[in-house]
């Protein structure tokens, strides 16, 4: 996985107090204790915590002075790493604003995040959404357009996916991962004649319009590209699989079925990232695994429902507006949780549960008490009396479901303390569950939106639109903990932000809105201290990959490869090779 410095960040809260976190990572040794340091302009370096700091990775410097030039750094006490990171400068506010260049007529929609350059920290590729449709609606749309910023506001490139690629909520997956080891992130996703990368060249041919009189493109090349992620170069494109080949075989004649685009990042080999790139859901279900390396994009396996196997009809119509990935079965090597499907590693069908499309989907450890990782499905009009169910994520086999007719969505997190593992509801269940399956409320929360670690417990805290809320389970109602004055939610009632993952600071997430006017981005970080010491979320496989899989569709909060919750058992570090930054030292 990708090398990451310490990610300190550092916050004034009141007059004489700044507020300080930082990560702790998978490969740093368990007793690793730190040092924080003043630094004033004159080049001066004060340490100013009594005693190492042994527990959790924050820090309050109680007596910060009022400067300009006031920096801090954090820095192993048994300088058992190399010191790599830059001193930081203290926001002024409990968030920090990031100048975009948006382009006119233009909005910041989904984000994602990746070390683009190699210096240990995260960079943002934010795609900027213009005139769109949903698939279902006709209409000429303006090209969708990917951005990439540091968290210092400098823009790297623009790439404009031109006007053969529709833009909508399903036409645009994009992944940011380092997928050849390199150090440095890759950006992948469809692409078609026209297309400008980073660098000003056209793929294809720039003067075809595959358009037809409703907007829909229905014909002309499709192919898939992997970009340079410090550049926006092109690096490579080929043909996107599977092609559409004649709509209408994918179950309508304007492409509502045909252009259902998924994507993610999977270790197949239990080794190395591979590109998942998915067609269909609602009829035909296609994925397509590639590799990445030494500069060259090879194809894995292809796995498609209409093959003409006969053990591959079942898993027609089993996909999500989103999927999930993680290693189920417990053999080293990660799946692909395909809504009520899951492929294997190989390409192969692992299982089906024939439960049907719905629109959200949550994969952990949700029953801490059970072996292995948990699904919460929400299935869309279902033909059976599990329209929101837990299932067994190896096997399939629903451990308990509720009989709701179109539950639309729902969600599964730790909110309530006094029951183990996570609470589990849905727009129109009938309250709170427990993840045995028993209603322990009647009451429920508002929102099934997203979900965020951001105060000191280990519960969790609720999202939606702008505001992040805790549920008080014993008032049964939710209280507002941040509203984030001058911002604003995308994609209408989905009402999330640009992303949240952890991103800087301790193990707790950080939450990227857009400004109300469209001309910046805020990351907003917490300030609540916290007595709990965990790595770094992102050197979670599954959590990582579930960051890198957000955009995707419908946008569907993270979640860890281990219970992490109230009560929780401090998990064993992953088992991850972290290599070094690059420039230094092997």
């Amino acid at each position: 996985m990708e090398y990451l410095d310490r990610g300190l960040v550092a916050v004034r809260t009141a007059e004489n107090r700044v507020f300080l976190s930082w990560r702790l990572l998978a490969d740093d040794p368990t007793d690793i204790a730190f040092d924080v340091f003043r630094l004033d302009a004159q080049g001066g370096r004060a340490r100013i915590n009594p005693q190492p700091v042994r527990e959790a990775t924050c820090f309050i410097d109680e007596a910060a002075p009022r400067s300009s030039s006031l920096h801090y750094l954090v820095q192993p006490r048994d300088g058992s790493k190399p010191h790599v990171d830059q001193p930081v400068q203290p926001w002024t506010q409990g968030y920090l604003t990031i100048p975009l260049e948006t382009p006119s007529g233009y909005r910041p929609n989904d984000a994602a995040v990746g070390d683009l350059n190699g210096d240990g920290r995260y960079d943002i590729v934010l795609h900027q959404a213009g005139r769109g449709h949903d698939n279902a609606h006709a209409g000429l749309t303006d090209p969708p357009i990917l951005e990439a910023y540091t968290l210092d506001g400098d823009m790297l490139w623009r790439i404009n996916l031109g006007r053969n690629i529709r833009e909508g909520a399903h036409y645009v997956p994009f992944i940011v991962y380092d997928l050849d080891g390199d150090g440095r992130a890759e950006i992948a996703c469809r692409t078609a004649d026209g297309t400008i990368d980073g660098a000003g060249r056209v793929i294809g041919n720039a003067q075809a319009d595959h358009r037809e009189a409703r907007g829909y493109v229905l014909t002309g090349p499709e192919y898939l590209t992997i970009f340079d992620g410090a550049t926006g170069r092109a690096l490579a494109t080929t043909d996107y699989l599977p092609p559409r080949g004649r709509v209408e075989d994918w179950g309508d004649s304007t492409g509502n079925r045909a252009d259902r685009f998924l994507a993610c990042v999977a270790y197949l080999d239990g080794e190395r990232p591979s590109l998942v790139m998915c067609r269909g859901y609602y009829t035909r279900s296609v994925l397509a695994a590639w590799d990445w390396r030494d500069g060259r994009l090879s194809h894995r396996w292809t796995f498609d429902s209409d093959d003409g196997q006969a053990d591959h009809r079942d898993y027609r119509g089993q996909g999500n507006h989103g999927l999930s990935v993680a290693d189920v079965d417990g053999d080293g090597r990660d799946e692909i949780v395909y809504g009520a499907c899951v492929i294997d590693h190989d390409g192969s069908g692992l299982y089906t549960t024939g439960l049907g499309h719905g629109d959200a989907m949550h994969l952990s450890d949700i029953d801490p008490t059970r072996p292995g990782l948990e699904v919460w499905g929400i299935h869309e009009r279902p033909r059976h009396p599990h329209g929101a169910n837990l299932r067994d994520a190896a096997t399939g086999h629903v451990l308990w479901g509720l009989p709701l007719g179109d539950p639309g969505r729902g969600l599964a997190a730790d909110i309530d303390p006094r029951y183990p593992g996570y609470e589990c509801w849905a727009n129109s269940s009938d309250g709170l569950y427990d993840c045995k399956g028993n209603r322990i409320s009647r009451a429920k929360p508002r929102s099934c939106n997203m979900a965020v670690w951001w105060d000191g417990d280990l519960s969790r805290e609720l999202l939606s639109g702008t505001a992040i809320t805790q549920w008080d389970a014993l008032a049964e109602r939710e209280s507002v903990m941040l509203y984030a004055e001058g911002c604003a939610a995308n994609n209408g009632s989905k009402a999330n932000p640009c992303l949240v993952a952890d991103i800087l600071g301790d193990w707790r997430e950080e939450v990227l809105w857009r400004t109300s006017d469209n001309r910046a981005l805020r990351l907003y970080t917490t300030t609540i201290p916290t007595e709990h010491r965990l790595v770094t979320l992102m050197h979670d496989p599954v959590y990582r990959l579930s960051v890198a899989w957000q955009n995707v569709g419908y946008n569907q909060p993270t979640q860890p490869g281990f219970y992490l919750g109230t009560g929780m058992t401090r998990p064993d570090p992953p088992a991850i090779r972290v290599p070094a930054p690059r420039g230094s030292a092997p």
